[in-house]
């Protein structure tokens, strides 16, 4: 299980709307990471009924 992304620290942003900011890549980090845990959860959930 990887770990959660940690969001930027407040110096990382220069404000000047990179493309992409720091934030964008946190955010589609946070979204891949969410999509694994969720993806791992529904598979745990899959192993426990089976095993009824």
């Amino acid at each position: 299980m990887s770990e959660r992304p940690t969001p930027p620290e407040d110096w990382e942003c220069c404000e000047s709307e990179c493309s992409p900011c720091v934030w964008d890549t946190y955010y589609e980090e946070l979204r891949a990471w969410n999509a694994e845990q969720k993806k791992l959860k529904e598979s745990q959930s899959a192993s426990e009924n089976d095993e009824d």
